[in-house]
């Protein structure tokens, strides 16, 4: 189960923290495919963008809580 931040009183939802993580990861991978030059394999690259975001955020929900960094 995916707990909530307490950051300073106020509650953030973790399913926010995983998609604020997830876009960092994404942002990440993104820049290293254009530095591999395999942003040209993409026809529409906007949903590219979108997907990679799903994806990462989808093994995220998935695998967190299971390895034991949420609880």
């Amino acid at each position: 189960m995916i707990v909530d931040l307490n950051v300073g009183g106020a509650l953030i939802p973790g399913l926010v923290v995983l998609a604020f993580l997830a876009l960092f990861a994404t942002i990440t991978v993104l820049r290293l495919f254009a530095a591999m030059g395999l942003n040209r394999l993409f026809a529409h690259r906007p949903l590219a963008e979108i997907a990679t975001f799903v994806i990462i955020y989808g093994l995220l929900v998935q695998n967190l809580p299971s390895i034991g960094l949420l609880p």
